[in-house]
């Protein structure tokens, strides 16, 4: 193999696919990105067995050829190369590749590409395309919400799945929970989606796509089965497992006679409780009480260890005499995702879980389970 490229052009790939190679593998092929040369191209190819991401990068291709290099020891090389540098990649059918670029030489171990694995596909009965914004959208207001329990791995990643609602028609909604909070969001569903089986993306999936559509524009290509999703974003496609197994009923835990509506300054009050939680201990489960009095709100901490802090703010509730109390990061992750200037608790009493959305928009909301204060 003898390939020219541009240092760029690699290094934006590399940086795409080298990310889903652990640093730790059992199987030493695992480790390194395949490389294969032909068709004035190279595809780089990257997997972990259960995540595969593909990327061809132009090139001046003089020889075709196939082999695999260690991908955290390129990415590295590449990226410490100079800005619009020419790398040469040459190979002469042994164990070694030699890079080249100016004046500095590199000599990198190569693995045959002979036991390198390839995630076979298989047939996709659903496939959609969707505005890049919009599922990033979906990813961004769920993605804070997954569970890091592995012994319930079936929380370990975001539920997609389409829903038939009257009078607003189809839509595609995510879903994530680690059973102390969940978020909902919601989009009407590409041409396509509709009747797509529910599935479950795992949490590192999730990440790899929302970095691929960081800053991406146009459309998103979705191909759907019942163990697996493709994405295809511009040049790149990503393919990855899906978790088996059943998602719980989250509507059954979506809150639906909460009658207590309280509107407060969202971000007069992720301050409140960004000051109040300083004194509040990890012990005591980061808890911070609300209780309203007079049209204010007084937020407070108490740590047998470090002290009290409390502090009030107006707030659009007629409820007097009500206290609740949060977990103040679970709290503020959720305020963190309201869009709209005001932000909308819907109450029912102390010990049953609280609905937060946005001022006048519904495409998204969020329950809370309280806690003892």
């Amino acid at each position: 193999m003898k390939v020219t490229l541009e240092r760029n052009h690699l290094l934006k790939s590399l940086s795409h696919v080298h990310r889903v190679v652990e640093r730790r593998n059992t199987y030493p092929i695992l480790a390194n990105v395949l490389f294969k040369a032909g068709d004035d191209k190279v595809e780089l190819r990257a997997t972990d067995l259960d995540i595969e991401v593909t990327e061809s990068v132009p090139a001046m291709v003089s020889t075709a050829g196939t082999t695999t290099v260690p991908a955290h020891t390129l990415y590295e090389i590449v990226r410490k190369l100079s800005d619009g540098a020419e790398v040469r990649l040459e190979t002469d059918g042994g164990e070694n590749m030699v890079l080249t670029s100016g004046r500095s030489r590199f000599n990198l171990a190569c693995l045959s590409p002979d036991s390198f694995p390839d995630l076979k596909s298989g047939a996709f009965g659903h496939e959609f395309t969707m505005p890049a914004a919009a599922l990033r959208e979906l990813i961004e207001r769920t993605q804070f919400a997954i569970s890091n329990e592995e012994t319930r791995y079936y929380l370990n990643g975001i539920y997609f799945h389409t829903v038939d609602i009257t009078g607003t028609g189809t839509v595609l909604r995510a879903v994530a929970t680690d059973g102390h909070r969940m978020a909902r969001a919601e989009i009407e569903a590409p041409a396509g989606a509709k009747g797509m089986p529910g599935i479950i993306v795992p949490k590192k999936t999730v990440g790899e796509v929302q970095k691929l559509l960081d800053g991406a524009d146009g459309d998103v290509a979705v191909e759907v089965s019942d163990t697996k999703i493709r994405f295809t974003v511009g040049s790149v496609v990503l393919l990855s497992k899906l978790i088996e197994g059943t998602f719980p009923d989250y509507d059954r835990v979506t809150p639906k006679n909460n009658d207590k509506q309280m509107n407060v300054d969202r971000a007069s009050f992720a301050t409140a409780v960004d000051r109040v939680s300083t004194i509040a201990s990890e012990r005591g489960g980061k808890a911070v009480k609300l209780q309203a009095r007079d049209g204010l709100l007084e937020l407070s901490v108490t740590n047998p260890d470090h002290g009290t802090a409390s502090e009030e703010l107006a707030v659009d509730f007629d409820t007097d005499g009500f206290e609740i109390g949060f977990n103040a990061r679970y709290l503020l992750d959720i305020i963190g995702q309201i869009r709209s200037e005001n932000a909308v608790f819907m109450f029912n009493d102390a010990g049953s879980p609280t609905l937060v959305k946005d001022d006048g928009e519904t495409r998204a909301l969020y329950v809370l389970m309280p806690m003892r204060v």
